[in-house]
């Protein structure tokens, strides 16, 4: 299988990208990687990691970026040659089986869905993030796609996000919930409350609306949102995480004897933060798209770019976006009787 990395995306490319694309090599003799970017950037750091003659290795020549400072519409627009619009291409030629970038997000959203497009009966992509729970971990889509959506939108997500949880965690129908402000299904806003409806009559398993507080219990497996609220949520669990770090840091360093428990603690603070770390989980993949792409954090470091490509590989083993297709497709047809039944009820009242 062949996968495109674009050399050039994230705070520390194109050093890190090279170095994770190098340790990819190296763990999966099955996967030829096709980097993108500036091919006289990357030269140095392809020397430096021994892959510049590597015969699973191409490099395609990008000699533009989008910076995290530009906009979304840059990629389209004003950076026809940018890396991220380069790989999205390759994704759609089929010259590459799968695209990762741990660069600007909004651009490789605006490239993928104009040039690759989505999948048959998919209206739009969503991110799916892989989150830390109190056991194991759930699927937050969309994680920051759609500020906009629709109740079929919602619907949508939660089906392909349920494919991907079977896939991603090893669950056969696992749970979906819906993000509001209260269990109960009259609590929310009117988009919640009609994609309730939706979700009642999808293909999945549904267990109704969940807080915010209750998915890191456990309430679901699936947390379906619009990508304003969903990423808004997943923004501030990180910023949770962080805040917590930092006072277990002051309060630990308040005297000598708590500095040394600290120490005997250490190991334990490490596997906590192994936990929550995203460099294991290598991104997210944006559902729905008309092929895999993998998007990582743009701090991404060797072992996230790794990572990244490992599960671009495994989505496509897996064959994740046939399945979302098949599953689609269900969702749709209830729906469309659904809607049918609706119809002729109303008729007859009148």
């Amino acid at each position: 299988m062949r996968i495109a990395v674009d050399a050039m995306g994230g705070d520390y490319a194109p050093g890190v990208v090279v170095e994770g694309v190098a340790n990819a090599l190296y763990e999966y003799p099955e996967i030829e990687i096709i980097l993108v970017g500036h091919s006289g950037k990357i030269a140095y750091y392809l020397e430096k990691y021994g892959i510049a003659s590597h015969p699973r290795l191409s490099v395609v020549h990008a000699p533009t970026v989008v910076e995290m400072s530009e906009s979304s519409a840059t990629s389209i627009r004003g950076k026809k040659d940018s890396s991220i619009t380069v790989g999205a291409k390759l994704l759609k030629s089929k010259e590459a089986d799968a695209f990762v970038t741990p660069g600007h997000t909004g651009a490789t959203l605006a490239a993928t869905k104009v040039i690759v497009r989505t999948l048959p009966g998919v209206n739009r992509p969503a991110l799916a993030a892989s989150m830390p729970a109190y056991s194991g971990r759930f699927l937050l889509t969309d994680a920051g796609a759609n500020v906009e959506v629709t109740p079929m939108n919602l619907a949508e997500f939660a089906v392909m996000g349920s494919v991907y949880c079977e896939f991603l965690y090893g669950l056969e129908n696992p749970a979906v919930g819906l993000l509001s402000v209260g269990g109960e299904d009259s609590k929310g806003n009117d988009l919640t409350k009609e994609a309730f409806k939706l979700l009642e009559l999808a293909p999945i398993n549904f267990v109704g609306n969940v807080e915010g507080n209750t998915v890191f219990e456990g309430a679901c497996k699936v947390l379906v949102a619009d990508g304003f609220t969903g990423n808004v949520f997943l923004k501030t669990s990180e910023g949770l995480a962080n805040s917590v770090k930092y006072w277990l840091n002051v309060i630990y360093r308040k005297n000598p004897v708590r500095m040394i428990m600290g120490l005997f603690n250490k190991r334990a603070f490490k596997e906590l933060k192994e936990n929550g770390s995203s460099e294991a989980q290598g991104g997210a993949l944006l559902l729905g798209l008309n092929g895999v792409c993998i998007v990582g954090h743009g701090s991404s470091t060797p072992r996230a770019v790794l990572n990244a490509i490992r599960l671009a590989g495994e989505c496509i083993k897996f064959g994740v976006n046939d399945r979302i297709v098949e599953k689609i497709d269900r969702l749709h047809k209830i729906i469309d009787e659904y809607e049918a039944k609706k119809n002729i009820a109303e008729q007859d009242e009148k």
